[in-house]
């Protein structure tokens, strides 16, 4: 699946791309190893449709002007905070001759017995691999298979899942993937539910106690006889 993203030079730069962008358009800036970065313009819904399908780990043919495409990695987005409108792109230009890095989603598949049919919950301990690779051999994704969790002690490891060819792993080999972990039993919620009713009790004791010693206190000021207050000096 070949992507193309068009791009226009950009000229605006610091605060006048806010016109920029009232006009549709995203500022943007496009870099790689040794190659000068360049200020661009892209037109918003377009980048959008683009980086739904691409993400941040597809190739992308981006095309400035008449130039000839280019292939880059979109390096990464900012959003507007209140609209979650895209007001920033990094692009990165990759060689195709050269390896780079990546984080690649890790997207789980199949159904755990001990799931299913022990009611265990499963425990994700990643969700992503940090891998390396030349440009061409780069996946949007790895697929886990949860299948072969059956019990509550099996233990998906990252040196257990299958990766495409032209991939290393940049995660430790024995680093835990995923597991199941068995369902609480109700003598665990039953004990759970006594120990959040003894600190409610306890919290409104404590609060009592206090109360009491703020009145005692309070009675004990109303006793005392009201120090005057000293007029100020005047100054010279």
């Amino acid at each position: 699946m070949n992507l193309t993203l068009t791009a226009q030079p950009r000229t605006e730069l610091g605060k006048t791309v806010d016109r920029l962008r009232r006009q549709r358009g995203i500022p943007a800036v496009v870099y790689g190893h040794n190659l000068p970065s360049r200020p661009l313009t892209l037109e918003a819904g377009a980048f959008e449709a683009i980086f739904k399908q691409a993400g941040s780990t597809s190739l992308v043919d981006l095309k400035i002007g008449q130039v000839a495409p280019v292939k880059v990695l979109i390096h990464a987005i900012q959003r507007h905070p209140l609209t979650s409108r895209v007001i920033h792109v990094d692009l990165y230009q990759v060689k195709m001759t050269e390896k780079l890095e990546a984080e690649v989603t890790l997207n789980f598949i199949g159904e755990s017995p001990a799931v299913k049919e022990q009611s265990g919950i499963l425990i994700r301990s990643l969700d992503k691999f940090k891998i390396s690779c030349l440009p061409a051999d780069l996946v949007p994704s790895i697929d886990v298979d949860i299948s072969v969790l059956k019990t509550f002690t099996d233990r998906i490891h990252v040196s257990d899942v299958p990766v495409p060819a032209g991939l290393t792993i940049l995660v430790k080999a024995d680093e835990v993937v995923a597991s199941v972990t068995p369902p609480r039993s109700e003598a665990e919620l039953a004990s759970l539910s006594e120990k959040v009713e003894e600190n409610i009790e306890a919290v409104e004791v404590e609060k009592k106690e206090k109360t009491e010693e703020e009145i005692a206190a309070e009675s004990v000021a109303a006793a005392e006889p009201t120090a005057k207050e000293t007029p100020a000096k005047p100054t010279k």
